[in-house]
């Protein structure tokens, strides 16, 4: 059994960062003058796209978004650059961390607006799921994340099993009564 690391069983997470960089125009606002969380939301699945592709070297799809969260508006007129790489890899899967940072050049400020984290599948030409390439960890920050990435998955099945057991355990005659301090009202 050969030991060595061939080229494409594994590859750098700088191999595959990418950045899209994108001007915020009147066409993407809001009734309240801010840019669209949908209009963000789009351009994070295209660099994750992106990103995922060129570590995969085939199609990936989306299958889920964690953690968005806008943390400060967007407004017209901001350049808003979405920072993605490779955080973590499985079989077929690859984890996506993007950084979101919008910059209005006329007043001169920079702002972190939100990260989020893709989890992108590769599938191969039938759309069957493909393995995709290891990950070379090359310094400190790339083994955080990827351990970082282990950790979110490890929590989020347990808040799913968690969630699965709160909804099957309700009881609507006892637990109604937990609405009293809440905003609304029982009329059945």
């Amino acid at each position: 059994m050969n030991n060595t690391i061939l080229e494409n069983d594994y590859k750098p997470v700088s191999y595959s960062q990418t950045t899209l960089t994108e001007l915020m125009i009147p066409a993407y606002a809001n009734f309240g003058g801010k840019i669209h969380g949908g209009i963000l939301l789009s351009l994070m699945d295209k660099v994750a796209y992106a990103c995922a592709s060129k570590h995969a070297g085939m199609y990936c799809v989306t299958v889920a978004v964690e953690n968005v969260e806008f943390l400060a508006p967007v407004e017209v007129g901001d350049m808003v650059s979405m920072y993605a790489s490779v955080n973590h890899v499985g079989n077929s899967s690859l984890v996506v961390g993007i950084r979101v940072i919008a910059e209005n050049f006329k007043i001169g400020t920079v702002k972190h607006t939100n990260t989020s984290y893709f989890t992108m599948v590769a599938k191969d030409d039938s759309g069957n799921l493909s393995q995709v390439p290891g990950l070379l960890l090359e310094n400190k920050e790339d083994a955080r994340h990827f351990l970082e990435a282990i950790k979110h998955k490890e929590i989020r099945l347990q808040s799913k099993k968690d969630l699965k057991l709160a909804k099957t355990n309700i009881n609507l005659e006892l637990d109604t009564s937990l609405l009293k301090n809440e905003r609304c009202k029982i009329i059945f």
